[in-house]
């Protein structure tokens, strides 16, 4: 009796047409994957985007309101009502911590910062920036600090 071969003539072809069929399958199969995954981020944005507008409705909404809009004014701009006479309380120590610094706990990232400088209003620290232009572009030429001349230079060197 002859040795009957381990596969047959339509098993190869059936091998043949699935291992086809998977190949031609795989590619379609892989977008298809890719482009849901695309979707559920877009999906994702969109819900982020929509709580956004959510979020700066509810702002919009808070300034129509005029007692937002003057307790707003006082606490960033240090606006006062006519008739009410503004305070700033500043430590004359200039520190923003008690005199203690053995009662105090460290700060977070470990090391000490130093003095803290008491917080100035808006139009202070605009108003220091002015005139220290101002001073600048005052001084005679002599004490300004002169720019680095080029290394190189022929001009710079005395002979």
């Amino acid at each position: 009796m002859a040795a009957r071969p381990r596969f047959t003539s339509r098993a190869t072809v059936l091998v043949l047409v699935l291992c086809s069929l998977v190949a031609i399958l795989a590619y379609p199969t892989r977008q298809f994957i890719s482009q849901r995954a695309e979707i559920s981020a877009q999906r994702a944005k969109a819900e982020h985007a929509r709580q956004q507008v959510e979020q700066l409705r509810r702002e919009k909404a808070r300034w129509q309101d005029p007692e937002y809009v003057k307790a707003q004014a006082r606490a960033r701009l240090h606006y006062a009502m006519p008739g009410e006479t503004p305070y700033i309380a500043v430590d004359p120590a200039g520190q923003g911590a008690p005199a203690s610094s053995a009662a105090s706990p460290a700060p977070a990232g470990g090391t000490a910062t130093g003095p803290v400088k008491a917080a100035k209003p808006w139009y202070s620290s605009i108003w220091d920036s002015v005139d220290a232009a101002d001073t600048a572009a005052l001084a005679p030429p002599s004490t300004r600090p002169l720019p680095p001349s080029p290394v190189g230079d022929p001009a710079s060197h005395d002979h």
